[in-house]
C-alpha cells in the first residue's frame, strides 16, 4: 500500500514540475524571451495549485467517498481530451499587443490547465484516501515525497531533458506520461472506495488565526525563492537558468522540514535566522565588492535558513488528519498570493525589485512573533518602522545613483541615469546604451557601438549612399547616431517602456528624421510585414545580458536574409559575460552558407564605449575583405548542434 501510494504522489508531483518549465520554454518565443513570462507561467502553476487543492477541499468536505471517486475519475478522463498539451499556433499574440499577462495565462489555461488541475489535487488526495486505510497514521510524509519528486524533476529537466530533446517532443512525451499517470492515480482512488473518513479527534475545525498564520508561513518563502529569482537573474547577475538554485532550496526545505522534524528547532534558529538575514542583505549591499559565487553563497545560504524557518514553523503546526484538505489549501494560496505579489503587484507598484526586502523583512516579523515572543503589538511598531526606513533608503539610492528615470513593467527594469557627463541607459547591471550630454558630442555613438565596433565599421563601409537599416532592439536608439540623409532607419521594440524611454530621455532618434519605431516583438512584426528589403539588419535584442533563443535560430536567420538586399549583412550583437555564442552563429552561418567574421572591439573610456563582440554575416566580398584585419572566422564547433525554433541547449554555451 505505501508503495502504490507513495509512486502515485512521485510520479504526478514530477510530471507537476516538469510541465512548468516545459511550458514556459514553448511560450518564450511568442513574448519575446523575457525573463518575466518565466515569472508569470509561475503564478500560473501556483494558482492552478491552488485550483487543485481548493478542489481536493471541496470533494473531501462535501462529496461521499463513493461520490468524490466518481467525480475525480470523471475528471480524469476528460483531461485526457486536453492532451496533447502542445499551445496551438492560433493563439500567438499579434505584433504590439502590449502588456502580455492575461493571454499568456489564458494559453496556459487552455493548453495545459485541466491536467496540471488534476495532478495538483492528486497529492491533497492521495494523503486522504492513505488516512482512510491507515487510520493510525498520519500521512503528512507524502508530502515530503512530492516535493522530493518536483525537487528532482528540477533537476533532470536542464541536465537531461532539455539538451537531448526538442521542445515538441518534450509536450508529446509529457503527455504521453500523464495518460500513464491519471492510469495510475485511479487505482488508489478505486482501492479507497468503502473507507469511512477518519473520525474527528480535534472538535472545532481550524480557526480564522490559524488558517491566516499558515496562509502567512506559506507565503513569506514564495516571495522569498521568486523575489530572489528575480534579483539574481535580473538585477544582480543575469546568467541563464539561475532561477533554478532558489527554487532548488525552496523545494529542498519543504522536504527537509516534512520528512521529520529534526531539521527545525527554535533555540537553534534564534542564532542561525539573525545570520540568513545580514547574508541576504549583505549580497544585496555589497554586490560591487563581492564577486559573484559569493553573491550566490551568501542569498541562496540565507535563503536556506529563511525557508527552514518558515517551513519549520508549517510542520510544526500540522493539524490532525480531518484538517489535512484545508491545511494544504492555505498552504496553495500562500505560495499563490506570494506569486501574485510578485508577478503582478510588484511590476505595478515598483520602480525596483523591492520584493525581496520586503520579504525578508516578513520573515523578521514572523521570527519576532514565533521564535523571540515578542507581543503582537511591538511587532507591529517594527513593521511599520521597518516599513519608514525602506521607503527612505530606496530614495536614497536613487539619489546617489544619479537616476533620473527608474522604470519597471513585465520585460524589467529600465534605469537612467547621469554618470560624468554621460546618459547611460541600464537594465540591472547591464548596460544597454549611452549618450553624451554635452552638445559638440550628443552625436557620438556609443556604448557597443562605437566606430570601431563591429557594426561600426559595417555601418561606415555603407556610408555615402541612402541606406535601409532594420534593427531589432532600440534600447537608447544609439544606431541612429549613424543616419545620414536619406537613409532611412527602422526599429522593432517589444517594450514599450524603452520606446519611451529612448524617445524622452536621448535624442537619437531625433537625429534621424527617417525613423520608425515598430512596437512588439521583433520578429513577429518583421514576418508580419511587407515592408522592402534592407542594406543592413542588426540584432540587438538583449533580455538581461542575452539575446532571447527564438532570435538565434535557423527559422529566425532565414527570415532576417529573405529581408536583406543580396549584397547586403547582417549584424548580430554577442557580447556577453556569462554565454559565448559565437558557436551558435556559427552553425547557423554555415548552415545558411553565409561568410561570417568575429569583430571584437575593445573599451575606451574617453569616447565611453564599452567592450564589443559582434559577429557579420554578408556575400559582400568587398566588406568581408575590408573587415578581414579586424577580425578572426567564425569556426563551426564540431558536434555542436543547430539551434531551432524546437530546440536550443543553454548549457552548450556556457562560458
Amino acid at each position: 500500500m505505501r508503495v502504490l501510494y507513495g509512486a502515485t504522489v512521485f510520479s504526478t508531483a514530477l510530471l507537476l514540475l516538469l510541465v512548468q518549465p516545459m511550458m514556459a520554454k514553448a511560450l518564450l518565443p511568442w513574448f519575446g524571451g523575457s525573463a518575466g513570462v518565466w515569472t508569470c507561467a509561475m503564478l500560473f502553476f501556483q494558482t492552478g495549485l491552488l485550483a487543485g487543492y481548493a478542489y481536493a477541499h471541496w470533494t473531501a468536505r462535501h462529496l461521499s467517498p463513493g461520490a468524490q471517486i466518481a467525480v475525480h475519475l470523471l475528471l480524469l478522463a476528460a483531461s485526457l481530451a486536453a492532451l496533447p498539451i502542445v499551445p496551438s499556433m492560433r493563439w500567438q499574440p499579434p505584433p504590439g499587443e502590449g502588456a502580455p499577462l492575461a493571454r499568456l495565462l489564458l494559453i496556459l489555461t487552455l493548453s495545459a490547465g485541466l491536467p496540471y488541475l488534476m495532478l495538483s489535487s492528486t497529492t491533497p488526495l492521495v494523503q486522504a484516501w492513505y488516512a482512510r486505510r491507515a487510520k493510525a497514521l498520519l500521512p503528512y510524509r507524502l508530502f515530503a515525497v512530492s516535493n522530493a519528486a518536483s525537487l528532482a524533476g528540477l533537476v533532470v529537466y536542464p541536465v537531461l531533458i532539455e539538451p537531448l530533446i526538442a521542445t515538441r517532443r518534450q509536450m508529446l512525451g509529457w503527455s504521453a506520461a500523464y495518460a500513464g499517470a491519471a492510469a495510475l492515480s485511479a487505482v488508489p482512488a478505486l482501492w479507497s472506495r468503502g473507507n469511512k473518513p477518519v473520525e474527528s479527534r480535534a472538535g472545532e475545525p481550524a480557526s480564522l488565526h490559524d488558517r491566516l498564520l499558515w496562509i502567512g508561513l506559506a507565503a513569506c518563502p514564495s516571495v522569498l525563492w521568486l523575489a530572489m529569482a528575480n534579483t539574481l537573474s535580473q538585477s544582480i547577475a543575469p546568467v541563464p537558468l539561475l532561477w533554478v538554485l532558489p527554487f532548488g532550496i525552496y523545494l529542498l526545505t519543504l522536504v527537509l522540514c516534512f520528512d521529520r522534524q529534526g531539521w527545525y528547532r527554535r533555540v537553534v534558529y534564534r542564532w542561525l535566522l539573525p545570520a540568513g538575514w545580514v547574508l541576504i542583505g549583505l549580497a544585496l549591499g555589497a554586490q560591487r565588492v563581492l564577486g559573484l559565487p559569493w553573491i550566490l553563497l551568501s542569498c541562496l545560504g540565507g535563503l536556506l535558513i529563511c525557508c527552514l524557518f518558515c517551513h519549520g514553523e508549517l510542520a510544526l503546526r500540522r493539524p490532525p488528519v480531518e484538517q489535512l484538505t484545508t491545511y494544504y489549501l492555505m498552504l496553495a494560496s500562500g505560495g499563490a498570493l506570494g506569486g501574485v505579489f510578485v508577478a503582478v503587484l510588484a511590476p505595478f507598484l515598483f520602480t525596483g525589485y523591492l520584493e525581496l526586502p520586503i520579504a525578508v523583512v516578513a520573515c523578521v516579523l514572523l521570527a519576532l512573533r514565533f521564535v523571540y515572543r515578542v507581543r503582537p503589538r511591538q511587532v507591529a511598531r517594527i513593521a511599520l518602522t521597518g516599513t519608514a526606513g525602506l521607503i527612505a533608503a530606496v530614495q536614497m539610492d536613487a539619489v546617489l545613483a544619479g537616476s533620473v528615470v527608474r522604470v519597471r513593467n513585465f520585460y524589467g527594469r529600465l534605469q537612467v541615469s547621469d554618470e560624468g557627463g554621460v546618459r547611460v541607459l541600464s537594465n540591472g547591471p547591464i548596460r544597454h546604451g549611452a549618450q553624451f550630454l554635452t552638445p559638440e558630442k550628443r552625436r557620438e555613438p556609443a556604448a557597443y557601438f562605437g566606430t570601431d565596433s563591429g557594426i561600426g565599421r559595417v555601418m561606415r563601409f555603407f556610408g555615402g549612399r541612402p541606406l535601409r537599416v532594420g534593427i531589432i532592439g532600440l534600447g537608447a536608439g544609439t544606431l541612429a547616431a549613424y543616419c545620414q540623409p536619406g537613409d532611412t532607419y527602422r526599429f522593432y521594440e517589444i517594450n514599450p517602456a524603452v520606446i519611451r524611454v529612448a524617445s524622452e530621455q536621448f535624442d537619437f532618434l531625433q537625429q534621424c528624421p527617417q525613423t520608425a519605431v515598430v512596437a512588439g516583438d521583433g520578429r513577429l512584426s518583421l514576418a508580419s510585414e511587407t515592408a522592402p528589403t534592407f542594406d543592413i539588419f542588426v540584432v540587438d535584442a538583449f533580455s538581461g545580458d542575452s539575446i532571447p533563443t527564438h532570435l538565434l535560430t535557423r527559422e529566425a536567420f532565414a527570415l532576417y536574409f529573405r529581408r536583406l538586399t543580396s549584397d547586403g549583412a547582417l549584424a548580430v550583437h554577442i557580447s556577453n559575460r556569462y554565454l559565448d555564442l559565437a558557436p551558435v552563429i556559427a552553425a547557423l552561418a554555415a548552415d545558411a552558407q553565409r561568410p561570417a567574421r568575429l569583430i571584437r572591439s575593445a573599451a575606451d573610456p574617453a569616447r565611453s564605449t564599452y567592450d564589443a563582440t559582434w559577429t557579420v554575416m554578408t556575400a559582400n566580398r568587398n566588406l568581408l575583405a575590408e573587415v578581414t584585419s579586424v577580425s578572426e572566422p567564425l569556426v563551426l564547433k564540431t558536434g555542436f548542434r543547430l539551434w531551432t525554433d524546437d530546440y536550443s541547449n543553454l548549457f552548450q554555451v556556457l562560458r
